[in-house]
């Protein structure tokens, strides 16, 4: 995928994340949380208000830290084109 059509790929499937009004389950959510941060080269630390909910991010982001932001991105379609898949 050239990089335009990707960029715009991985903004639609934002786009529908960020619409979706049901919860998603954990490990779904931290996946999101990881690629995205690696897809958009945000490296600040979690802020989240419980310590546990940060250190579940930090592992997070630990897994991705080998992963370009291209392939963040194409992960992070293929995850929620998976998720409502299954889930419609």
């Amino acid at each position: 995928m050239c990089n335009e059509a990707l960029d715009k790929a991985f903004e639609e499937a934002v786009a529908r994340v960020n619409a979706y009004t049901d919860p998603f389950p954990a490990d779904v959510l931290l996946k999101l949380y990881a690629y995205y941060k690696k897809a958009t080269n945000d490296y600040g630390k979690p802020r989240g208000k419980k310590p546990i909910i940060n250190a579940f991010k930090t592992n997070a982001l630990f897994q991705v830290r080998n992963v370009s932001e291209d392939e963040a991105k194409e992960a992070y379609i293929i995850l929620v084109n998976n998720y409502f898949l299954y889930r419609e």
